[in-house]
């Protein structure tokens, strides 16, 4: 079976080529080296991109997703178990930022009105 070159896995996720090179730098994909050093990834990179994306999507640092990624064994693609316990970990962390998100809105329509931009009295700049 042919596994994708980076530029397929680039095309099929819309995920950068350089960033694909990132991501495995970080260890959240792995390739193996052809004989003639070209990239190729098994056909579970594409998942775990998504796995990725998705998570820093509702603000998860590479960080974070990498330390669950640590879970899974090397080239296996996150299943749909793997996704909710994910989801059920992050979840209170994700609950978190939509609060501290509403909060900075509603001072950013209260500051509209002042609009001082003062770093000694403005919330939303200090």
């Amino acid at each position: 079976m042919l596994m994708p070159t980076i530029g397929e896995l680039s095309r099929r996720s819309g995920v950068a080529a350089s960033t694909l090179r990132f991501y495995e730098r970080q260890g959240l994909i792995s390739s193996h080296r052809t004989a003639g050093n070209q990239r190729r990834y098994d056909d579970n990179a594409l998942r775990r991109v998504a796995f990725v994306r998705a998570s820093q999507r509702v603000g998860m640092t590479l960080a974070q997703i990498s330390e669950v990624l640590a879970f899974l064994p090397e080239g296996m693609a996150p299943t749909r178990a793997f996704w909710q316990r994910a989801s059920q970990c992050w979840g209170k962390a994700v609950d978190d930022r939509i609060a501290r998100l509403e909060r900075d809105r509603e001072q950013f329509t209260a500051c509209a009105g002042c609009g001082c931009l003062s770093f000694d009295t403005c919330r939303l700049v200090t």
